[in-house]
């Protein structure tokens, strides 16, 4: 079986150096690593930057100036016609959006970026929310009706505004379902990772990963993962409705917990930050562009905005009006970011390991991020008495997180696959897909003791393809969104929306007759 893995990796070893060269183009040249501080960062973190700059200037900072609208919105659970919630699709897009790099990443960035890192992560949040912003209007207004459900997102929008030709919406489609599946088998890793964890502390030993407790993990999760995709949209939303805020809240609340226990250390926190955002300590390199460099990185990466990822969930809610969902998506990033990714920062800052308290040898662990994470954790917790109970919760909230990750990339998949073709038996196939082959193929890595590198960098090179396509695609397809917004602050968002008469855009959904099928509908609600 080992060998078989191991020829399946090897297939995929030309992939490596090409995602390599395009992360880091053109930062892999020294003429342009030599250039201070900007040659630090890559043509991908630079388009996403001044996409984040430029859509909050062209909408006029709507992230900011709408910011309780969005609130209202997300907390707004009223019954729509057909699709889902607006507030199904914010759980559902944090579902994916929140994983394990909100911890892995931050902890990463703050260990080499220092404190100040978490600054600019915050800044490249603030403008990415616009970006969300956009391209979520985008998969609203090409979203298209598909019996009790709506399918959409980037393949759709996409394939409309390059010419609506069908061959763009499915090379694109494809694109996105080979980064969405073969990111599965990495976030089953990081389950196990963390069920491990629970299982090590609650059995107070290290259980080797061909003991039966691996295997009986590994069985119920492919069992849990199937019996959910395979149900469809309405059984994974009626579940990611109820986990996303539980994990949310539980992890939350751990960390708030270890602050308030810890609270003469956070007037530490926000001097390291915002000191360290200008003037970092030696220890992390002493170059102003160190933390701004990891922060910028981890402040895109994490909420995901421009990439395209989250454009699926969007076109998946019903709204009134598509500047809504845009709204929603907005906030989804600011929850991502300024929420789930500051726990992460507050734990690894407020214990400081890399000065040496906790009797911790830096140099051995720093590169291991969930190391880092947990030690932080176990130093802010006073005693011994509560260590266990606190790592117990963190490794049930880090399994969570790839949990719902993993679901989402495969329904995300799956609203991508309608472009291919909506017949039910072929939706059905990618579910299958998904859960039957690439969570057991994930797991089998697991018990067999490998990491196939090789193959996770294929996931790794379609997410920096999605990047060079979706940001033209979404400054190509501003105008209606920009046209929407107008129409949505002049209505307040209280008249109907057509967009053909409103934007001067014909799409297959916001039509007269559906307007009046809206009408009625909230009408009688």
């Amino acid at each position: 079986m080992n060998q078989l893995f191991e020829a399946v990796n090897n297939v995929f070893a030309f992939i490596v150096p090409i995602s390599d060269f395009l992360w880091d183009f053109p930062t892999n040249f020294a003429w342009y690593a030599q250039i201070p501080i900007l040659g630090h960062f890559s043509l991908a973190i630079l388009i996403l930057v001044g996409a984040g700059i430029y859509f909050t200037t062209k909408t006029r900072v709507v992230q900011l100036k709408r910011f309780t609208r969005s609130i209202k919105i997300v907390a707004n659970r009223q019954a729509t016609e057909t699709g889902i919630t607006p507030f199904a699709a914010f759980m559902l897009s944090s579902a994916m959006r929140v994983g394990p790099g909100n911890i892995m990443g931050v902890t990463g960035a703050v260990s080499v970026g220092g404190p100040g890192a978490l600054f600019w992560m915050y800044v490249m949040a603030a403008f990415g929310m616009a970006t969300g912003f956009t391209e979520a209007v985008l998969a609203q207004l090409f979203k298209e009706k598909k019996e009790q459900e709506y399918v959409g997102g980037m393949p759709f929008y996409g394939m409309k505004i390059l010419g609506n030709k069908k061959w763009i919406g499915i090379a694109l489609s494809l694109l996105f379902i080979i980064y969405a599946l073969f990111n599965v088998p990495s976030q089953t890793f990081h389950l196990f990772t963390a069920l491990g964890s629970v299982a090590d502390t609650i059995g107070q030993t290290t259980y080797d990963r061909t003991s039966p407790v691996y295997y009986t993990i590994g069985i119920i999760l492919i069992v849990a993962i199937s019996a959910l995709v395979l149900g469809g949209m309405k059984r994974v939303t009626r579940f990611t409705d109820i986990c996303v805020p539980v994990m949310a809240v539980a992890y939350c609340g751990i960390v708030i917990l270890l602050i308030l226990i810890n609270f003469q250390a956070i007037p530490y926190f926000f001097k390291a930050v915002i000191g360290g955002a200008f003037s970092p300590d030696a220890i992390f390199g002493g170059l102003f562009g160190v933390a701004l460099q990891q922060g910028i990185k981890r402040g895109l990466m994490a909420n995901e905005a421009g990439q395209g990822t989250i454009t699926m969930a969007a076109s998946a809610s019903s709204n009134k009006h598509p500047v809504e969902q845009g709204l929603v998506q907005s906030m989804g990033v600011f929850f991502d970011s300024f929420i789930i990714c500051s726990m992460a920062g507050f734990v690894v800052v407020m214990a400081h390991l890399w000065t040496g308290d906790g009797g911790v040898a830096w140099d051995s662990i720093k590169d291991a991020k969930l190391d880092v994470f947990m030690l932080s954790a176990q130093h802010l917790v006073p005693g011994v008495a509560l260590d266990s109970i606190v790592q117990v919760i963190l490794s049930l909230c880090y399994a969570l997180f790839a949990f719902t990750t993993l679901i989402g990339m495969i329904v995300f998949a799956e609203i991508s696959a309608n472009m291919i073709s909506k017949d039910k038996k072929f939706i059905m196939g990618i579910r299958a897909l998904g859960s039957l082959f690439f969570v057991p193929f994930g797991v089998l890595t697991v018990l067999a003791n490998l990491q196939l590198g090789n193959i996770w960098y294929l996931a790794d090179l379609m997410n920096i393809l999605l990047v060079f396509v979706n940001v033209p695609i979404i400054f190509l397809g501003s105008k209606y969104v920009i046209k929407a917004l107008d129409h949505y602050n002049r209505t307040d968002g209280k008249s109907g929306f057509v967009s053909l008469r409103d934007i001067d855009l014909e799409t297959d959904y916001w039509t007269e007759k559906n307007q009046a099928e809206r009408d009625s509908f909230y009408s009688k609600v």
